[in-house]
C-alpha cells in the first residue's frame, strides 16, 4: 500500500525518529526493546519507512541537511537540542506525534500542575515555595514540628516535598511525630531500591524551590498510565516506593508491574492529559486514594515495557494516526490478521490452582476464598501508667494558659514535642534540689516532689519525644479574681490544676516481633491454593487489602508490623504505617458507649468477690458453666486478696532497694539538657532487646528503676486502702499486667516472690477481666454490642460488598456466552487478535446508574487486573482482605456477640453461631492475650446456583493470642523464650463443627440486630464512574468496549 505523489509515483510514508540514542538505548539500526518492537510492527504493514536520525545528525548537522520525513517522533531528554528540532519542524512541517512547544512545560512541576488545573484534571492539594537563592527566608513560609504553612495554607504531615525542577527526582515524604517522625527520600531506582528512610530528618529542605502537597494514601500501590493518542490508554500498577523502597523484580530482573483496568473517569483523565499537553504518546502517574483519582506527574514520551499485546495495539494506533495525517484517503482499517508473527514465549509465573477451602466444609475444590476479615489485638506492650497530682506552681499554670488560648477554665492537652519540652523545662526548675528525707518537709510535700520527679523521669525517658505514647492533661480546679493587666476591671485566673500524665503502653520489641510473625503466618496459611501464599495474589492486584487501626500508638505499630510480615516488606515501620494503615478511632477505640453498663458490671463483680457468695461456687456443676453469673471466678476469690496485697508489697520493697542506688542526677545538670540524637526504635517499641542494659542489670526497655518503683508503688497503694480497709478489684488486671511484664522482660532482676504474685494475680484476673464486660451472657451481649456496634456494621458491609462483587463476576461470565465474546481470551488468541480500541466518548463520562448507590459504603480504592494484558491464568480471581487492629475490649466484645447473639429476643429459638464444644473452650479461655484474633473467611461454592444460600458460607476461627504456658514448665523452651523476651502465638481454633455450613445469610441475620446499619455510616465520596470493574455499570461498559466496531470512526477509547 503506498501513497500517491505527483505523477503516480508511489512512496512509503517516512517516519523520522529524532531522539537521543542514550535515551532509547539504540544505535543507527537498533532501537530499544519497546521502540524496536513497535517500529518493526509498523514496518510490517508495508506502508512506512523508518528513518533514525542519530546523535551526530541531531547535535552536529544543520537542520537543512537533516533527512526529510512526513511524520516526526521527537522528545526531549538531557542534552537534547529542543530549539534546533523546533527549527527543523518549522522548516519541514512534518506531522508531530508529540508537539514540541509543550515539552518545555514538563520540566517544571509548577507549570505541569497549573496546566492540569487549567484543563480541570484533578491534582493533589499543593502549594509552591519559590526561592531566588538557597536558604532564602520567605515570610509566607512557616515550618512547625508537624506541618508547613504556605501563604496561610497548612499541610500537616505526612506531606510530600518535590523540587520544582521536573528532572530532579529527589522527592521527600515527611512523617508526623505521632507515627514516629522521620523522612523518606524517593529516587530513581538504584539496584533494588527506590527509596530510603531517614528517621532523624524532620525539617524540610531550604536549598531551592519546592512544591508541597498533601500525601495521598494509596494502599501501597502506584498506577502508571501510558497513552497512545487520546483514544487509547494502558495502565499498570506497581508497588509504591513509599512503602519499603524495595523494588519487586521478576526472575528476569525486571520490575514487576501488572496491567490494571482504568475506570471511565480515569480514561477521560488520560484523554485530557494527552490533549492538554499535546503529547500523543505520554506517560503520567495516577494516585488512587479514598475513591478518587489524581494526576501527580506527567512524564511525556513513555512506552510500556514487556507487553506484546501493548506493542500490537500501539503499532495499530500509531498507524492510524500517521495515515489520517498523511494519507486520509486510504483506509486505516486493521487487517483481519495482523501482518507480523511474533514468537512470544508464554510465561505463567506460577500455576494458580482452583481454590479449595482446606479447612471446614463439604464443598471441596469447587469452593473459592473470597474474603478474609480479621480483628486483631495489639502485641506485647509495656504496662500502661498514669500519674495524677494537683499543681499550684505558677510556671505550670502559665503553661496551661499558654496552650489553651488563655482560657482560665479550659483544660489543656500536651502531646507535641514542643509542648512536652516546655513542660519538662518547667518541671526541672520546680523539683527541689534535696533528696526525699533530707529536709523537714511534711509527707504531702514529699509525695508531691516524688510525683514531679516521676513526671520528669517519664518526660526524659528515651531522650526525645515521639508524641505517640506520652500525653499530659492539665485541668483547672480553682480560680481567683485578679485585676486585668490594663487595669480595666477583673479577670479569672486559675490557682490550682490537676495534672494527669499518661504514659507507657508502648509496643515492645517482643510485640513487634509477634505482630510481624503473625503477619507471616497469615500470609502462608490464610490463603490456601496460592503456591507462594498471599504474595502472588497481592502482587498481581487480585488482592484488595485494607488495614484499619485504632488511635493508640501500640495498635498502629502492631498493624504496621503485621503488614510488614504479611506482605514481606523491609525496613522501618513508620513508612509502612503511613502508607498502609488507616486510623478509625470511632470504630476501634473507646468504651464510652458502654461506660455505664461496665460500671454496673464492675459493681456487681465487686459484690461477688468481696461478699464471697455461693453463686460463684455453684457454676462448676452446671451443664452450661458459661451461662452462670460470674463464670470464671475462682471459689472464695475474696480469700486471695490479702495474699495479693502481701506479695505486691514484697515485690515493691525489692524494686525500692534497686532504685535506691539509681542516680537521679538531682544536683548535676541533666544529661538531657543537650538533646541526644533521635532514636526511633525507642519511640516505637524497640525491634531488638537492649543486651547492654540486661547485662548491666537494668530493667528492659527504657524504663529505669525509678519509674519501675513508681509503677509498683502505685499498684500497691491503689490495690488496698489501709485506712478504709478496702480492696479495689479494678486494680487486679493492672497487677497481673505488671507481673506478666516483669516475668517476661525483667526475669534477670530475680525479684523474689514475683512468681507467686503472678500465680495469684493470674487466678483472680482470669475471673475479673472477662466479667468486666458483663457478669452474665445477657449483660456481655449488651455491653459487647455497644462497644463493637460500629465494627460489626463495617464487617457486614465488607461481607455484603464481597458477595455482590462475586455475583457480578458470575453474572458477567454467564453473559459472555450470550454475546459471544470471551472477556478472558487465551494468550494465544490475544497474540493474533485485532485490538478493540475505541468506545464512544459519552460512555466515558456517563455516571453509574445509581441503582446500586450504596454498593460501597466505605471509601476504598479498587484495583482490577486487565485480563487482556495480564500474564495470569486466573485474572478474574479476586480476594478482599480487611484487617482491624484494636484493643482487648473490642476482642472481648466481638467474641461475646458471636457466642451469645442468639439470646436476643428477636432471635429466640436460633442456635448460637458458635458450636457447643467451642463454647466450652471459650469458657475455659480466661485471657484473650496479646495478638489474640478472630477471623471470618467467606467462601463461594461456584457449583451451586446464585440463589442458593449455600453459595456463600462463613468460617469462624479465633486464637487466644500469646501463650504463657511454656514459661510455667521451666525447661529449655522457657529459658529460650525468656532470653528473647517473647511468647509464641497460639494457632487458630474452630468455632464451628467440622462439616457444618454457616451461610452468609444466617450470619447476617444473627449479627444485624447488634450492628450499626449501613445507612448510618458516612456516605462514600466516590465520583461518578468510580464503581470498580465488577459493578454493574462498569461491567456494561466493559462489554461495550468488547463489542464496539473498531473500524468505525469513533472518538474515544475502550482500552482499559
Amino acid at each position: 500500500m503506498g501513497v500517491e505523489e505527483g505523477a503516480g509515483v508511489d512512496r512509503k510514508i517516512k517516519i523520522g525518529v529524532c531522539v537521543m540514542e542514550k535515551k532509547v538505548k539504540c544505535g543507527p539500526e537498533v532501537f530499544s526493546a519497546p521502540m524496536g518492537q513497535i517500529m518493526d510492527r509498523l514496518q510490517a504493514f508495508g506502508e512506512f519507512e523508518i528513518i533514525h536520525f542519530g546523535d551526530k545528525v541531531i547535535l552536529e548537522d544543520p537542520v537543512e541537511s537533516w533527512p526529510i520525513c512526513d511524520c516526526l517522533i521527537a522528545f526531549h531528554s538531557s542534552g537534547y537540542p529542543l530549539e534546533k528540532v523546533q527549527a527543523y519542524s518549522s522548516l519541514r512541517k512534518p506531522f508531530l506525534v508529540n508537539d514540541l512547544d509543550p515539552q518545555y512545560l514538563l520540566h517544571d512541576r509548577r507549570k505541569v500542575y497549573e496546566h492540569l488545573e487549567m484543563y480541570g484534571i484533578p491534582v493533589p492539594r499543593y502549594a509552591c515555595v519559590n526561592r531566588k537563592e538557597p536558604h532564602q527566608d520567605l515570610d509566607y513560609f512557616v515550618e512547625e514540628e508537624d506541618f508547613v504553612e504556605v501563604n496561610g495554607e497548612r499541610f500537616w504531615k505526612p506531606f510530600v516535598e518535590k523540587p520544582v525542577n521536573g528532572d530532579d527526582h529527589s522527592i521527600m515524604i515527611y512523617y508526623p511525630s505521632s507515627a514516629g517522625g522521620g523522612m523518606k527520600e524517593l529516587f530513581r531506582k538504584v539496584g533494588n531500591r527506590s527509596s530510603e528512610f531517614h528517621p532523624e530528618v524532620r525539617r524540610v529542605r531550604r536549598e531551592g524551590s519546592y512544591i508541597y502537597e498533601e500525601f495521598m494514601p494509596t494502599g501501597g500501590t502506584d498506577v502508571k498510565v501510558y497513552t497512545v493518542g487520546p483514544e487509547y490508554a494502558h495502565a499498570e500498577a506497581r508497588k509504591s516506593p513509599v512503602v519499603d523502597g524495595v523494588v519487586m523484580r521478576n526472575p528476569d530482573g525486571k520490575e514487576v508491574r501488572y496491567p490494571v483496568l482504568l475506570t471511565p473517569a480515569e480514561k477521560q483523565m488520560a484523554r485530557e492529559v494527552c490533549i492538554a499537553f499535546r503529547q500523543a504518546v505520554c506517560g503520567f502517574d495516577l494516585l488512587r486514594s479514598e475513591g478518587s483519582s489524581y494526576v501527580c506527574d506527567v512524564n511525556g514520551w513513555s512506552f510500556v515495557k514487556n507487553s506484546y499485546k501493548y506493542y500490537d495495539d500501539a503499532a495499530c494506533v500509531l498507524r492510524k494516526m500517521f495515515l489520517d495525517a498523511k494519507a486520509p484517503h486510504l483506509s486505516s482499517t486493521i487487517p483481519p490478521i495482523l501482518p507480523w508473527k511474533v514468537n512470544e514465549p508464554v510465561h505463567f509465573n506460577e500455576g494458580l490452582t482452583r481454590q479449595g477451602s482446606g479447612v471446614i466444609g463439604t464443598f471441596g475444590q469447587s469452593e473459592e476464598l473470597r474474603c478474609v476479615i480479621a480483628v486483631v489485638r495489639h502485641g506485647d506492650r509495656t504496662p500502661k501508667q498514669k500519674v495524677k497530682l494537683k499543681v499550684t506552681e505558677e510556671k505550670l499554670l502559665n503553661l496551661m494558659l499558654k496552650y489553651n488560648g488563655g482560657k482560665p477554665r479550659a483544660e489543656t492537652k500536651l502531646k507535641s514535642a514542643v509542648q512536652l519540652q516546655d513542660l519538662l523545662d518547667a518541671t526541672r526548675m520546680l523539683i527541689p534540689r534535696s533528696r526525699p528525707g533530707e529536709c523537714d518537709s511534711d509527707a504531702e510535700d514529699l509525695e508531691h516532689a516524688d510525683k514531679l520527679r516521676q513526671v520528669k523521669a517519664v518526660l526524659e525517658e528515651g531522650g526525645h519525644f515521639s508524641g505517640i505514647y506520652r500525653k499530659v492533661q492539665l485541668k483547672p480546679l480553682k480560680w481567683v479574681k485578679v485585676p486585668k493587666s490594663d487595669g480595666d476591671g477583673e479577670e479569672e485566673r486559675p490557682v490550682e490544676a490537676l495534672m494527669v500524665l499518661k504514659y507507657g503502653g508502648v509496643l515492645t520489641h517482643a510485640g513487634r516481633k509477634q505482630a510481624e510473625e503473625l503477619g507471616r503466618y497469615f500470609r502462608n496459611n490464610m490463603y490456601p491454593g496460592e503456591g507462594t501464599g498471599l504474595l502472588r495474589l497481592h502482587s498481581t492486584y487480585r488482592h484488595d487489602l485494607k488495614i484499619y487501626s485504632s488511635d493508640e500508638g501500640r495498635v498502629q505499630m502492631s498493624a504496621a508490623a503485621f503488614a510488614k510480615g504479611l506482605l514481606d516488606l523491609e525496613g522501618q515501620l513508620t513508612p509502612i504505617l503511613v502508607s498502609l494503615v488507616s486510623k478509625d478511632s470511632s470504630m476501634l477505640d473507646g468504651l464510652d458507649n458502654a461506660s455505664s453498663e461496665m460500671e454496673e458490671a464492675k459493681a456487681q463483680l465487686n459484690e461477688l468477690i468481696t461478699a464471697g457468695t455461693k453463686l460463684v461456687n455453684d457454676y462448676v456443676s452446671s451443664e452450661l458453666p458459661w451461662m452462670t453469673d460470674g463464670a470464671g471466678l475462682p471459689p472464695h476469690a475474696n480469700e486471695h486478696l490479702p495474699e495479693l496485697v502481701k506479695l505486691a508489697k514484697k515485690v515493691t520493697e525489692q524494686v525500692g532497694l534497686l532504685a535506691k542506688d539509681e542516680d537521679e542526677g538531682l544536683t548535676e545538670p541533666s544529661a538531657y539538657d543537650v538533646a541526644p540524637p533521635y532514636d526511633q526504635a525507642k519511640a516505637l517499641g524497640k525491634s531488638n532487646i537492649d543486651v547492654g542494659r540486661i547485662a548491666a542489670g537494668l530493667p528492659c526497655g527504657s524504663e529505669g528503676f525509678l519509674l519501675m518503683l513508681a509503677r509498683w508503688r502505685k499498684l500497691e497503694r491503689d490495690l488496698y486502702n489501709e485506712r478504709r480497709d478496702r480492696f479495689d478489684i479494678t486494680q487486679i488486671p493492672d497487677v497481673y499486667d505488671s507481673c506478666k511484664y516483669d516475668l517476661l522482660h525483667n526475669s534477670h532482676l530475680d525479684l523474689k516472690g514475683l512468681d507467686e504474685l503472678f500465680k495469684v494475680a493470674q487466678l483472680l484476673a482470669d475471673g475479673v477481666i472477662p466479667n468486666e464486660y458483663g457478669i452474665n451472657p445477657q449483660q456481655k451481649l449488651k455491653i459487647g454490642s455497644k462497644i463493637a456496634r460500629r465494627l460489626l456494621g463495617k464487617i457486614l458491609i465488607d461481607l455484603r460488598n464481597t458477595r455482590e462483587e462475586a455475583m457480578s463476576v458470575a453474572e458477567l461470565k454467564n453473559n459472555q456466552d450470550q454475546v459471544s465474546v470471551s472477556l478472558y481470551s487465551s494468550r494465544k488468541e490475544d497474540r493474533y487478535s485485532q485490538p478493540k480500541l475505541f468506545v464512544k466518548s459519552d460512555e466515558l463520562r456517563r455516571p453509574s446508574t445509581g441503582e446500586n448507590k450504596d454498593e460501597d459504603d466505605d471509601k476504598e480504592t479498587k484495583y482490577r487486573l486487565d485480563p487482556k494484558y495480564a500474564n495470569v491464568m486466573t485474572p478474574e480471581r479476586h480476594v478482599r482482605t480487611r484487617l482491624y487492629f484494636t484493643s482487648e475490649s473490642h476482642i472481648h466484645s466481638l467474641v461475646n456477640v458471636l457466642r451469645y447473639c442468639n439470646l436476643d429476643e428477636s432471635l429466640q429459638g436460633e442456635e448460637s453461631l458458635v458450636c457447643q464444644s467451642a463454647l466450652e473452650r471459650l469458657c475455659k479461655t480466661k485471657e484473650l492475650d496479646y495478638m489474640s484474633y478472630i477471623v471470618l473467611r467467606l467462601f463461594e461454592n461456584t457449583e451451586v446456583s446464585l440463589e442458593d444460600p449455600k453459595r456463600f458460607r462463613i468460617e469462624l476461627t479465633f486464637s487466644r493470642g500469646a501463650d504463657l504456658s511454656p514459661l510455667e514448665k521451666k525447661d529449655e523452651e522457657a529459658e529460650s523464650l525468656l532470653r528473647e523476651h517473647t511468647l509464641p502465638i497460639m494457632g487458630p481454633e474452630r468455632l464451628q463443627e467440622v462439616g457444618s455450613c454457616l451461610t452468609l445469610e444466617t450470619m447476617e441475620k444473627m449479627i444485624r440486630p447488634f450492628a450499626m446499619p449501613a445507612e448510618d455510616f458516612p456516605p462514600a465520596s466516590i465520583p461518578a464512574g468510580f464503581s470498580g470493574y465488577f459493578s454493574k455499570s462498569a461491567a456494561v461498559l466493559e462489554r461495550l468496549v468488547k463489542l464496539w466496531p473498531f473500524h468505525k470512526t469513533t472518538t474515544s477509547n475502550g482500552k482499559s
